[in-house]
């Protein structure tokens, strides 16, 4: 049977097709799931695609973590489901509790748009199994939004318990603390990160097809619980 995985659409998503895109490319079936609703069809993970979610209004996703579908999403993480959350839904994630720290302005306030290098940290997780650790990929970045804050004992914690998922190689873009560009629970079954993997999944429509392993991981994650 092949494994189906929600894809969340909120009021400003703008990049749940790539997602869904890219989940049928790693060879799962992409199920639609709506903010208003409070069923997530018995998918067997989720991914929180990019966007401006209710505008950003308030802070970049504070609104779309109080949808009736996000309240299902934080008890079925809490359960184990596998969430990715990518840029706007890396902010959600945060915004729920399911990830800490937050997500600001960019240093200098400017937007950032390119092609990124990113290292990732761990492998140990439900989204990066597929990889191996120190492995250099590329896949484009695009937030305002985008510069990853925390605590001095949270970030302490983060590298100290190996969830630091991936990280800035070369120029940090937004000056995120410690070069972090993606993080996980402490399970490894939630990730969240700014840049676009959905983007890198083919050599048609991106820069590289370093990002489909996200994809492909949670597959074999899947299965294998």
């Amino acid at each position: 049977m092949t494994m189906r995985i929600g894809v969340i659409t909120f009021p400003g998503t703008l990049d749940d097709i790539d997602a869904a895109r890219a989940v049928r490319h790693a060879g799962a079936e992409p199920v639609a799931l709506w903010h208003g609703d409070h069923d997530l069809r018995g998918v067997a993970a989720v991914v929180v695609p990019g966007g401006f979610s209710y505008g950003d209004y308030l802070r970049a996703g504070a609104i779309a973590s109080l949808a009736p579908i996000m309240t299902e999403v934080i008890d079925e993480a809490r359960r184990g489901l596998p969430v990715l959350g990518i840029c706007n839904g890396f902010q959600i994630l945060c915004e729920a509790g399911l990830l800490p720290g937050a997500l600001v302005r960019n240093a200098g306030l400017h937007f950032v748009c390119r092609d990124q290098r990113l290292r990732i940290d761990s492998t140990e997780t439900a989204w990066t199994s597929d990889y191996t650790r120190g492995q250099e990929i590329v896949v484009p970045l695009k937030s305002g939004e985008g510069r990853y804050v925390a605590g001095a004992a949270t970030l302490a914690e983060l590298e100290a318990e190996g969830r630091v998922v991936f990280r800035y190689v070369g120029e940090n873009p937004n000056d995120a603390l410690s070069d972090i560009a993606g993080i996980a629970s402490a399970d490894g079954r939630v990730v969240g990160l700014m840049p676009h993997p959905e983007h890198a999944i083919d050599p048609l429509t991106g820069p590289s097809t370093d990002g489909l392993g996200v994809f492909t991981s949670v597959l074999t994650a899947v299965a294998a619980a």
